[in-house]
């Protein structure tokens, strides 16, 4: 897949935005990411830096976009793969930007930061939304969430997007992370799931 833009949904989860002592905000709070920072899940190692203090991992539901917005456009006629991927964040330096109002990019937008599981096609909104996604760390879940739990559906994201920035083939939307965020530690192991199918296999190594 050529991707061209990677669009992430921040504080989309209400018990996310809670644990972090984050409002949760009154329209689609939008970041992006450089395309230099997606890393696939592909049993091999998912290097991470570790120099910068800790890196949380969100498992999200990212979704492709095949084709070019235009508005009243239905998703379905959009969107033509998921997967469940990983936002990564350096934490410490997201804390320290924030407190300066400063741009996320230095925390989000590393290498490796955009980590994507195995695509799938796009089978409609309402077979994504009836089963849970999730991460799991050395064989134990870290992370489930659902698409009922979004504070911002899934079409109203599309609407947000595609009316402010544009959505064209080859975009990527990450959708927000439910609750669960915690840093990651050298040699775990990584697992993204849907509907209880691994996606994609990774182990941590953090180089400085």
């Amino acid at each position: 897949m050529d991707i061209r833009n990677i669009y992430c949904v921040g504080r989309n989860y209400r018990l996310h935005a809670e644990e972090l002592g984050n409002e949760v905000p009154a329209s689609p709070m939008l970041f992006t990411k450089p395309t230099h920072a997606i890393a696939t899940m592909d049993e091999g190692k998912l290097i991470i830096p570790s120099s910068q203090g800790a890196v949380h991992y969100e498992a999200e539901l990212v979704f492709a976009i095949g084709r070019t917005y235009e508005p009243g456009m239905r998703l379905e006629e959009l969107i033509s793969h998921f997967t469940v991927g990983l936002d990564l964040t350096l934490r410490d330096v997201q804390e320290t930007i924030k407190k300066k109002g400063l741009p996320w990019l230095p925390a989000k937008g590393f290498r490796n930061s955009a980590v994507l599981g195995r695509w799938l096609a796009f089978p409609g909104l309402d077979e994504v939304s009836a089963h849970a996604f999730g991460l799991r760390i050395n064989g134990a879940e870290a992370q489930r969430g659902e698409v009922r739990d979004m504070v911002f559906g899934l079409q109203q994201l599309i609407d947000y997007t595609g009316r402010m920035y544009g959505l064209a083939a080859g975009d990527l939307i990450y959708t927000g992370t439910p609750a669960g965020v915690d840093a990651l530690n050298e040699g775990d192991e990584l697992e993204v799931w849907w509907n209880e199918e691994t996606l994609g296999r990774a182990t941590v190594r953090m180089e400085a």
